[in-house]
């Protein structure tokens, strides 16, 4: 087997890991200093930060397991890029931080970007091999069909 089969069968099954541990990590952090990101997103004017925070919890992790697994992993991307639009624009804001944080800032909200670029692509090819795929459909049948493509 080459190099380009290899990556083909392999590559989306470590770049859905990869961008699963993000997620994973980031509702884990949320979770495990609930008051302080509460605090936080208060301090940036959210309403109902509480509320939202567990939504947030909810929504990261769910994601995550799902891109990681593969199953509705489109959907799952859909939502996240959606909901890294007003996260990066609330919290990674460069051209209102101080002198001393804009580059910071600006490589957070780039680092958001290319997440955004990746969910985009897990959105538009799909979770590929190794993945329980039940968001396309089986040829011919016009119905969703589980699967487990090895």
């Amino acid at each position: 087997m080459n190099a380009c089969k290899l990556a083909v069968r392999y590559a989306p099954l470590a770049g859905r890991v990869l961008l699963s541990l993000l997620f994973f990590q980031s509702g884990w952090h949320k979770l495990a200093d609930f008051a302080g990101n509460a605090r936080g997103m208060a301090a940036k004017g959210i309403p109902l930060p509480e509320v939202l925070l567990a939504v947030t919890i909810v929504l990261v992790v769910a994601g995550a397991l799902m891109i990681l697994l593969g199953w509705h992993a489109r959907w799952a991307a859909v939502v996240l890029f959606v909901w890294l639009i007003p996260v990066t624009l609330l919290y990674h804001d460069f051209w209102a931080a101080q002198p001393a944080q804009v580059f910071n800032q600006a490589t957070h909200f780039m680092k958001n970007v290319a997440i955004m670029g990746a969910l985009l692509h897990l959105f538009g090819m799909g979770p590929g091999p190794l993945s329980l795929r039940d968001d396309e459909r089986a040829p011919g049948t016009g119905a969703t069909a589980w699967r487990f493509q090895l």
